[in-house]
């Protein structure tokens, strides 16, 4: 009891760093998603409720518990690999390490990503996020927290076995950024914003490029990175033509029949 009271301070500072949060979201994309709509669509109130205790879930639960997994991982790690590893790589300078973890980390978000939908224990979770007929920046938290928790480990992983993360301050810092680089974009990516951005969309993941990600009409599993979609052109998953998708939400396949 002593150590949840001790707590409670914490939790109360996470919960108004989180509408604070909310507040600017919603000041950004609620007028743009208004004024730029790929489509006009009412949500019920009932949907936005969960979608709002989604998101206070889901920015809450996975942290604390990522913490502690990547404290096991960081010291398994020092065990398996040799120091001299980490410590070079460690070594680097943060203008180096950042862009070198965003990159790592991307390439596991995408192989996670993937996988969650070709392996039924982890598409049942996943599904969750695909379940949403309307998207808008909030769906980006629509999901399953052990969704969440299995994307991010694969991320966040190779990042503490190779030394860019760690106890130091700069080593919690990098994948920090690396956290709230990819959520920041990610609720972007999910907006309702009619938005093209020509040849940046190649170098950048745009809300054209993840909706065709959310389509529920063939092709299915396309646009899987979050934020560099060139990994996509890399292992073959890269769709994005000129229009948009006609309906979101979950195909009417089996697990059998969604193949890349």
């Amino acid at each position: 009891m002593n150590q949840l009271l001790a707590y409670l301070p914490t939790f109360a500072v996470n919960v108004g760093r989180l509408c604070v949060w909310l507040v600017l979201l919603s000041l950004v994309f609620v007028p743009l998603e208004r004024w730029l709509a790929v489509r006009k669509a009412h949500l019920p109130r009932r949907a936005l409720a969960i979608n709002l205790g989604l998101y206070f879930l889901n920015s809450l639960l996975p942290a604390a518990i990522l913490g502690a997994l990547m404290s096991v991982v960081a010291v398994a790690a020092q065990a398996l690999l040799p120091a001299s590893v980490p410590a070079a790589v460690g070594a680097l300078p943060l203008a180096v390490k950042l862009p070198l973890s965003l990159l790592i980390a991307e390439i596991g978000f995408y192989w996670g990503h993937r996988l969650s939908h070709q392996l039924p224990w982890l598409w049942h979770f996943h599904s969750v996020h695909h379940k949403p007929e309307h998207l808008y920046f909030l769906i980006n938290t629509h999901a399953h927290p052990v969704d969440m928790i299995v994307t991010r480990l694969f991320g966040m992983t190779p990042l503490y076995v190779l030394g860019l993360a760690g106890a130091s301050a700069g080593g919690s810092a990098t994948p920090a950024l690396v956290i709230i680089i990819g959520t920041v974009w990610g609720f972007f990516i999910h907006s309702n914003l009619r938005v093209r951005l020509g040849l940046l969309e190649s170098i950048i993941a745009t809300p054209a490029f993840h909706h065709w990600h959310h389509t529920s009409v063939t092709p299915l599993d396309r646009n899987f990175s979050s934020t560099l979609p060139f990994l996509d052109r890399v292992f073959g998953t890269w769709h994005l033509p000129a229009g948009w998708p006609v309906a979101y939400g979950l195909a009417d396949t089996t697990q059998a029949e969604r193949s890349l």
